[in-house]
């Protein structure tokens, strides 16, 4: 156990140099499924990533949620979860983004291949994105807080109604409008999550 808490020491506080020390696998299933509906976290597969700093299947699932732990090379803690027919997307991306594509490239690429059919994309999923601060003593996770995205390809302004900002805190508005990438963002007052104890901005840092 100390040399565990060690670990996660090194992996919380390290520079960048030694940020992609990897996590125990059972801290990563521990900490990917935060961003699960509690009622589902047991059933979720979950993403993680091995002693390469590739991402790999940590456990299957039974029901339609994939969960994606913390990529140790970002700052901060961050995990995902999304309905399973996203994932050849976040699949597409995470492969552009380790093949040296910027942000922009990868939005282009992915453009013409959904365009292509050459990448798939389902007409609606949901992706929820947890963050928080990881004590490195325990490797307990505090002040959770989730976004959540709503994948609606190719919606707009007009086809949906939702603005292009929130009109109230909490309030839905959609990004990318027109595009493959469309979606919908729901960020709930921190103030509201966090008196709720709830494990509640636009993707998760491995989402690009």
């Amino acid at each position: 156990m100390p040399h565990m808490k060690l670990r996660l020491a090194v992996f919380c506080l390290a520079s960048t140099a030694c940020a992609a020390d990897i996590p125990p696998a059972d801290w990563q299933i521990k900490t990917a499924v935060l961003a699960a509906p509690k009622a589902d976290r047991d059933a979720v597969a979950i993403l993680g990533y091995d002693a390469a700093g590739r991402v790999v299947e940590l456990r299957k699932g039974t029901n339609s949620l994939v969960c994606l732990a913390d990529d140790p090379r970002q700052k901060g803690f961050s995990v995902a979860c999304y309905h399973k027919d996203l994932e050849p997307f976040m699949a597409r991306g995470r492969a552009l983004a380790a093949g040296g594509k910027k942000a922009d490239e990868i939005f282009k690429i992915r453009e013409e291949e959904v365009k292509s059919g050459k990448l798939k994309l389902p007409d609606k999923g949901i992706l929820n994105v947890t963050t928080g601060k990881v004590d490195a003593a325990t490797g307990e996770v505090a002040d959770l807080y989730t976004r959540y995205v709503i994948y609606i390809p190719y919606a707009t302004v007009e086809s949906t109604g939702i603005p292009l900002v929130p009109i109230a805190d909490g309030a839905p508005w959609i990004m990318n409008p027109g595009t493959h990438r469309a979606h919908i963002m729901i960020n709930p007052p921190k103030s509201t999550a966090a008196a709720k104890g709830t494990p509640a901005s636009d993707e998760h840092k491995n989402h690009k």
